[in-house]
């Protein structure tokens, strides 16, 4: 007998009733998830184990040349598996110090630059060992203090702790809230608070996880000796030489040699850019999404960007969801991607969310080491795009319905140095689908400055014959403009076009 059939029936009658239950996506029991639409600049604070390897190190010196798009909190050295009872904050001044000495030339490429001094006055240490331990009533570090007064600042703005390391300083943080104001009052702050850990480097992730449900977590629970990285999504960053995770990504990228001639070499901020023990920058990837390139995936983790992409779910041994990696595989709403790899094949995985990224990520962080050494006229800088006539990063919001048309222009779209730029329209398949369904479309003219695109249906055909699909669909495209420069720098937006049933009519553009 099949598992669907019913007992003296050969036809598996109650397999109709079971495919209703994959009307929506894996994960639509579960409440939708909202979309961040703040304006200004992210806020964040990183809570690093600077000093245990090169790696926080490097990410620093990346984070830095990035620091003018980003509303800096705190920089909190801290504590983890690897490195349990000793601080380096002397090791983020010294960082701090060598951008310094290039700011100024910064400056002549963007202005928002914070100075050294305003970034030395950020930074703090964390609690002093090991996990859970060093934590409770009485027990607050000046670093802990430090990110309890981000969270209690009047900001409607999300608050985003970039996790490096252990996560004992956001416990003792959350401790002290707690015992500082009502439960009301917590639920309020906690709410405003986002979290990207690099995998569970001390106890305390999980305590907090159990303590704070309501938490926005993104990140792979994990245990606590690294036993565990080959799964996780950040290790795409440019783990496919140690990790063994990365088949189709090319590596050439992300070796020390690379690094030596287009970072290193490059100034005092390059010289203090260590070379790698294991892979480049592992901790990179909790930032990588909220820089200003037009993406936008800081909106909502399954959007997918330069940080990764996970999903809504509730991961095995957790007591609630949460923003992970995994996903139903019935229905292919999961946080992998398939992406063509630099070996012309398919490969689908969770560490391709980032690494289908790296030339453009790369050359973007190599062309700002430029602005640290060169003036503007012998720098590379990003293309302004401008679609439907709005200018700027932000996303574009389309509705349509089944059998329309949609014209999509980049008119306006300029490169300030000058050169001729590149247009590559394309369907993100996998993007922004927990709690929705995945509409059907095709692009014409995906090289071209306008392009034209047909809704086929609401619902994407599926790899299962019969899976009944209802309601208006989704489809996430991406414009990617490429400009000639050397090295070539690529700017991004993104159009969220939700596709309604045919007796609905077409609505307005919204850019956010």
């Amino acid at each position: 007998m099949t598992p669907f059939a019913s007992p003296g029936s050969k036809h598996p009658l109650p397999l109709i009733a079971f495919l209703l239950c994959f009307c929506t996506p894996a994960g639509a029991q579960l409440p939708p998830q909202p979309v961040d639409r703040f304006s200004g600049l992210p806020r964040v604070v990183i809570i690093s184990d600077i000093g245990n390897e090169p790696d926080d190190q490097m990410s620093l010196v990346r984070f830095l040349l990035y620091s003018k798009d980003l509303n800096v909190e705190a920089l909190i050295a801290s504590t983890s598996v690897w490195q349990k009872d000793v601080t380096h904050a002397e090791m983020m001044h010294q960082v701090i110090a060598a951008y310094g000495t290039v700011r100024g030339n910064l400056l002549l490429h963007a202005q928002g630059w914070p100075t050294q001094s305003e970034l030395d006055a950020l930074v703090f240490a964390g609690q002093p060992g090991y996990g859970m331990a060093v934590t409770g009533p009485g027990k607050s570090s000046a670093g802990s203090n430090a990110l309890l007064a981000a969270m209690e600042r009047n900001d409607s703005r999300p608050l985003w702790i970039c996790l490096w390391a252990g996560a004992n300083t956001l416990a003792q943080s959350l401790i002290d809230l707690r015992l500082k104001h009502t439960a009301a009052e917590v639920a309020k702050t906690v709410a405003n608070l986002r979290v990207y850990a690099i995998s569970d480097q001390d106890d305390a992730g999980q305590w907090i996880r159990r303590e704070f449900p309501a938490l926005f977590w993104v990140g792979m629970p994990s245990s606590q000796d690294g036993q565990e990285y080959y799964y996780a999504t950040w290790t795409g960053i440019s783990g496919d030489v140690y990790y063994r995770n990365g088949k189709g990504a090319d590596n050439s990228l992300v070796t020390n040699e690379w690094l030596d001639q287009n970072i290193r070499a490059k100034g005092p901020l390059g010289k203090v850019y260590p070379k790698f023990k294991f892979i480049m920058e592992g901790d990179t990837p909790s930032y990588l999404g909220l820089l200003n390139n037009g993406l936008n995936s800081f909106r909502r983790p399954d959007w997918g960007g330069w940080g990764g992409r996970y999903v809504y779910r509730q991961p095995h041994g957790e007591s609630h969801p949460m923003w992970s990696q995994g996903g139903d595989l019935f229905s292919r709403v999961t946080s992998q991607d398939s992406v063509l790899g630099n070996d012309r094949q398919i490969h689908t995985s969770d560490q391709a969310t980032i690494w289908r990224w790296r030339t453009a990520y790369q050359n973007d962080f190599a062309a700002r080491m430029d602005w640290t050494v060169s003036d503007f006229q012998h720098a590379n800088h990003n293309p302004a795009i401008v679609v439907n006539g709005s200018s700027g990063t932000g996303i574009v919001e389309l509705e349509g319905k089944e059998g329309d048309d949609i014209e999509i222009s980049a008119a306006g779209t300029r490169d300030p140095d000058g050169q001729a730029v590149h247009f590559k329209w394309w369907h993100y398949p996998e993007a922004g689908l927990s709690g929705s369904h995945a509409a059907d479309l095709t692009i014409f003219g995906s090289d071209q400055e306008h392009v034209r695109i047909r809704i086929n249906s609401a619902c994407r055909p599926v790899w299962f014959p019969d899976i009944p699909c209802r309601g208006d669909g989704l489809a996430h495209i991406i414009l990617e403009v490429t400009d000639e420069g050397s090295p070539p720098l690529t700017s991004y937006r993104r159009i969220v076009l939700t596709v309604h049933s045919p007796h609905l009519s077409a609505g307005a553009t919204r850019s956010k």
